[in-house]
């Protein structure tokens, strides 16, 4: 699995399978393809505009484990900011009234 990082202008990273890997005899170059497990086709649609590969430049990392649903947290709050600053406040509040 590879972590797609930014696909057109996003700031949170994706964790999506390959399902093709391309090498390029002349340059030994490798492109990619990969697909969420969501979705019904490949991720050429969150590419940007005309990609239609994805280059080593492209991936960030490799995943070595997963825990279930953890992603949804950072997509919540990342479109609902109010929750993310709830949950800052209420942190923040038990750590001030927390006794050691």
């Amino acid at each position: 699995m590879l972590r797609l990082c930014n696909g057109r202008g996003r700031e949170i990273p994706i964790v999506h399978r390959v399902i093709e890997v391309h090498e390029r005899e002349d340059s030994r170059a490798v492109d990619v393809l990969t697909k969420g497990d969501n979705n019904y086709g490949d991720d050429r649609l969150l590419y940007a505009h005309g990609q239609l590969w994805l280059q080593r430049h492209h991936i960030m990392g490799r995943a070595v484990g997963f825990l279930p649903y953890v992603g949804w947290v950072t997509i919540i709050m990342t479109e609902k900011p109010i929750i993310k600053y709830v949950l800052i406040g209420a942190l923040g509040l038990l750590v001030i009234t927390s006794k050691e």
